[in-house]
């Protein structure tokens, strides 16, 4: 078990954060554009003698895309449930002071799913306590993970694309052009989560287009009404299987904020967990089983 300084990264796709953890306390932090998919095969180590020349020569804990088969090493998804002794268990040593945290895998009703990252934070925010042991768990984003917690582990969950879909509509297609606003939770959101709610999105984002057409929209409201179809049907499909629940977002306030107002607007409640903390929780634990 290791008692002095370790390096905790999370290597996602297009950004990367480290840190510097002593005692259990951040020392050093920094963050920046370098995701795996800007590191050529034979650059990371290069990549990680970096990142040990600014924040110091220590043992190494890497989490997301980094073990994915699009980064450094692919490490094997661990199935859930599992908690972080788990992922402990079946981490990927690549040396002897550096190892990469595996991600985790579902298979319910015929589905598959898998994460890699928000497993740390999920994990960290039931063990420090910011969340309930047994809770429902949403991180939204590009891809919206919906995390059902048993006794502090992740017993299972569910990825919506819900973020990635609002980008492809913004980047191209017949809607981009009405797209170009900036999203807030005021009345076209809600009025976006009501028809959302429905599920019935390839009609309804048609009816972004009609609305322009009839002069029965503003095209200054269309992304907030946009924004709110997509996250109403996320929100609504999720709370069909536990209505009325509690739900505890991790998120930043901005996009967390959206996702309260569609979770109040379909019969749940929502409260605000800081992820970050979560994540440093939930890494400062795993660093605990380093060697």
């Amino acid at each position: 078990m290791i008692s002095g300084p370790f390096i905790a990264v999370d290597w996602g796709t297009t950004n990367r954060r480290a840190w510097r953890i002593e005692g259990g306390v951040v020392t050093a932090e920094e963050r920046d554009g370098r995701g795996v998919t800007s590191v050529p095969a034979n650059g990371w180590d290069a990549e990680v003698a970096g990142l040990r020349d600014r924040l110091g020569d220590h043992p190494m804990l890497l989490a997301g895309m980094v073990g994915s088969t699009i980064g450094w090493r692919a490490a094997p998804y661990v199935p859930a449930p599992a908690g972080l002794a788990d992922l402990a268990a079946h981490w990927l040593a690549v040396d002897g002071r550096t190892v990469i945290v595996p991600g985790l895998s579902t298979l319910a009703g015929g589905r598959g799913d898998v994460m890699r990252g928000e497993e740390v934070q999920l994990l960290g925010a039931a063990a420090a306590g910011l969340t309930p042991g047994d809770a429902l768990l949403c991180q939204p984003g590009t891809h919206c993970k919906w995390a059902t917690m048993q006794d502090g582990r992740v017993a299972g969950f569910v990825t919506a694309m819900t973020g990635e879909l609002f980008a492809l509509l913004r980047g191209g297609g017949i809607l981009a052009a009405q797209l170009a606003g900036e999203v807030n939770a005021g009345a076209a959101f809600e009025a976006g989560v009501a028809e959302g709610r429905r599920r019935d999105l390839p009609a309804a984002l048609f009816g972004i287009r009609t609305a322009k057409l009839l002069g029965l929209r503003d095209d200054a409201d269309a992304s907030s009404y946009a924004s709110g179809l997509l996250i109403g049907a996320d929100v609504a499909a999720r709370l069909a299987e536990t209505p009325g629940a509690t739900v505890h977002v991790l998120a930043d306030p901005v996009l967390g904020g959206l996702y309260a107002t569609a979770i109040h607007l379909c019969g749940g409640t929502a409260v605000a967990v800081d992820s970050h903390a979560a994540f440093i929780a939930g890494i400062t634990r795993l660093g605990s089983f380093l060697p």
